[in-house]
């Protein structure tokens, strides 16, 4: 069967940054075969930018959207992942701006039974202003918008190198990561018990790992640009913390809350 690849954006409410996003998503070296965006109740200021890429884009942009009811993130990102028929998913947050290989790397470093973890290079809070008004797509080491400067290195033989491992990474984030739908599928997606801001991602790799996937980063290739924002409540971070904290104890896979309520 044809391998075939989605690019995952979780976004919520912030429109302009949305808009950088899907502009470097279309202008990527290698597309993805459809873009899905995951949508936690934006206003609608979103949907028309969504609406414009999707005149623009050769590829399908498929839009899921639910109500706003606080940060379910897991949820619609399990409802938007069930719609697919993509068998490799991309996955990053609706304020992360792609390097222009940011797809064909992490697409050429997949492989069985892995899952991928990539760079994240942060635009310094006073510069986001700045980079909206230039629609600033491209950064390197000596942009003076960002820092982590090293991170911008893009040298996929040295990106080579790195190797699998068990466990969960310290580098490890959320908003620059791929996997096998079939993995997904196989721990039953994202908990949905977890909501409000923290740990629905690790905890997702985890289970993925102890059913024995292994990790592997991206570095020096598969890079993101994440711009400044102040951070979600984090009220309900000491519950999910517990429950992540439950799920290496019991080395639990597959989870009751999740995508398999979605799935046809």
């Amino acid at each position: 069967m044809k391998s075939t690849s989605a690019l995952l954006i979780a976004t919520y409410n912030w429109p302009e940054a949305l808009n950088l996003v899907l502009k470097s998503a279309l202008g990527q070296t290698v597309l993805p075969d459809e873009i899905l965006i995951a949508d936690d109740g934006s206003r609608e200021e979103t949907k028309l930018i969504i609406e414009k890429y999707q005149k623009l884009s050769p590829v399908p942009i498929r839009h899921f959207w639910q109500e706003d009811k606080g940060f379910r993130k897991s949820k619609i990102l399990n409802k938007s992942v069930a719609e697919t028929q993509s068998n490799y998913i991309i996955q990053i947050d609706g304020d992360c701006i792609m390097h222009p290989r940011f797809v064909e790397d992490h697409l050429k470093a997949a492989e069985n039974n892995v899952y991928l973890y990539g760079s994240r290079v942060n635009i310094l809070p006073k510069a986001v202003t700045a980079v909206f008004e230039k629609q600033l797509l491209h950064f390197n080491m000596f942009s003076k918008e960002i820092k982590n400067k090293t991170r911008t290195l893009h040298i996929p033989f040295l990106s080579q190198l790195y190797n699998s491992h068990k466990g969960i990474s310290k580098k490890f984030r959320g908003c620059n990561v791929s996997f096998w739908r079939a993995d997904f599928i196989a721990i039953n997606g994202y908990n949905e018990d977890y909501e409000g801001w923290g740990r629905e991602d690790s905890d997702l790799v985890i289970r993925m790992g102890n059913r024995g996937v292994k990790a592997k980063r991206l570095r020096f290739a598969g890079i993101v640009f994440h711009l400044h924002h102040t951070i979600n409540s984090k009220e309900n971070f000491e519950l999910n913390d517990s429950i992540q904290r439950e799920t290496i104890a019991k080395k639990t896979t597959r989870i009751i809350n999740g995508i398999d309520q979605y799935l046809k």
